[in-house]
């Protein structure tokens, strides 16, 4: 097993990564789960390029443990905000049903994020699914002495807790003096947060201890992580724009309502995305959806290599160079894996995600250990590009599979300039294509070119082009092949 180390936003520090459960040895070895919280989106709308990159870079995370650990020992939970003034404006604008608008937008963000290779979470909760934990959590928070009720809110009192602002690494007095806060005259600090507020006849509602109200934003995923992975999990992820004030407030209101847990141990933030070195706005004409990009025609795997292309903590600049580049790199890429395929492996492109038929390059999976540098991962696969034999052919397929970058079976060809075009499943003739190639392949290593020399005209005359090259041999079936023209040969 490759060592894994993370970068933890708490301690600054990137640290070997131990799961919770592998450092207890009291937890039986089939019990034992890695455990990854993800905030989720805000579903009233479509998910823009922004929204993407935190989907595409904890995917890779997700991968590599599932890897690591197995797919059945990973525990992955990424939530939709179902509950928010944004989705009660659309609704009103719109006069539809806020859970029309929610269903609605939830489809299209599977829809979206599927065509990027994402693999769905182990489990996606919605906020309305929750309010009873929610309220539970608050309950238990006025208890301690960590929250108080005024005028129909409850809210967190941040000075109840030491350990505020550490997360972020920012000072509360820092924070009262200078933050744009919402100053309310019922709260007894201006940095005091909302974990409860009221609701009228015209907002969704729910009924409980202080009358018909919503929960604050935060509250929800300190209630559905709990709920879900527990009082102590291993890694919470999100956006940078997420560390303050979200996850500061999440990690305050779960540790000070369950002290005796950890809450999440690992912390870790993606970098923002600019588009042509500019924030993306809609005022300055730079703001696109991920489906207006897939209408355009970019595919999936594109934007996701673009997504990639940067080192996640890093701030990244979205620019149509970067999208051309990332589109020929994968072309190029790609067209090696098809027309070195029959050549070099019997592979079924059906079954091409089966890891137990192509593991990893371990280069790119060690670069993919050490904080997630897909750079490296991407350099390192450029050079095994240069020379396919049987083992590297193997370890590039393995390594675009665990980054998530092969594109389905189905659409192979979206990326592909030349090569074999298999269909579902492979038929009769597809094998005896492969059957003379291998023959042909033992033959030149036997030095029988007489045997060689013979198959491959037969080929020809079938209408395959076969190329010999230092690199290897190149087979393509030509607009001329003719199955009945195939000569068996043992």
């Amino acid at each position: 097993m490759v060592e894994i180390r993370l970068r933890n936003t708490r301690t600054r520090k990137v640290e070997p990564f131990v799961p919770l459960d592998w450092q207890n040895p009291a937890i039986p070895v089939a019990d034992r789960r890695v455990r990854m919280y993800v905030c989720g989106p805000t579903v009233y709308d479509r998910a823009h390029i922004g929204n993407a990159r935190p989907v595409v870079v904890f995917d890779v995370l997700f991968r590599l443990l599932r890897h690591q650990y197995g797919a059945e020992n990973v525990t992955y939970v990424r939530n939709f905000t179902d509950v928010d003034d944004k989705i009660n404006a659309r609704a009103a604008e719109t006069g539809r049903s806020i859970r029309e608008i929610t269903d609605e937008t939830i489809g299209w963000y599977h829809d979206d994020m599927d065509a990027l290779g994402a693999l769905r979470p182990s489990a996606e909760p919605r906020a309305t699914e929750f309010i009873g934990p929610m309220v539970a959590m608050i309950e238990t928070l006025i208890a301690r002495g960590h929250a108080y009720v005024a005028e129909g809110h409850v809210l967190f009192s941040v000075a109840s807790y030491a350990e505020y602002g550490t997360l972020s690494r920012r000072s509360v007095e820092d924070m009262r003096a200078g933050a744009r806060v919402e100053v309310a005259p019922y709260k007894r600090d201006p940095m005091d947060f909302v974990l409860w507020k009221p609701s009228d006849a015209a907002t969704p509602g729910w009924e409980s201890p202080w009358g018909l109200g919503r929960p604050g934003w935060h509250i929800e995923c300190s209630a559905m992580a709990r709920a879900l992975l527990g009082g102590a999990f291993d890694i919470h992820g999100g956006g940078v724009d997420l560390a303050f004030p979200h996850h500061e407030n999440e990690r305050a209101q779960s540790r000070c309502a369950h002290p005796e847990g950890e809450f999440a141990r690992i912390w870790m933030h993606n970098g923002m995305l600019n588009v042509e070195r500019e924030k993306m706005s809609k005022s300055l004409g730079n703001f696109f959806s991920v489906r207006e990009l897939l209408d355009k025609g970019v595919p999936g795997e594109v934007i996701r290599f673009v997504l990639l292309s940067t080192h996640y903590r890093q701030p990244i600049d979205w620019t149509e160079r970067k999208v051309k580049e990332a589109e020929q790199v994968l072309r190029r890429w790609i067209d090696r894996l098809k027309s070195s395929h029959l050549e070099l492996s019997w592979v079924n492109w059906q079954s091409y995600h089966n890891k137990d038929m192509h593991a990893p390059d371990d280069r790119v999976l060690s670069a993919l250990a050490d904080d997630l540098n897909s750079p490296a991962a991407f350099a390192r696969l450029h050079r095994l590009s240069e020379q396919l034999d049987f083992d590297s052919f193997n370890a590039m397929l393995g390594s675009l599979i665990l980054l998530g970058l092969m594109p389905d079976p189905d659409r192979i060809d979206l990326l592909s300039i030349s090569g074999f075009s298999f269909e579902n499943d492979f038929d009769p003739v597809e094998e005896q294509l492969f059957y003379l190639l291998e023959i042909r392949k033992i033959a030149r290593k036997n030095y029988d070119f007489a045997r060689a020399d013979f198959i491959r005209d037969q080929l020809t005359a079938a209408g395959v082009l076969v190329t010999d090259s230092p690199d290897g041999t190149i087979a393509s079936r030509t607009r001329l092949f003719d199955a009945s023209k195939l000569i068996l040969i043992k």
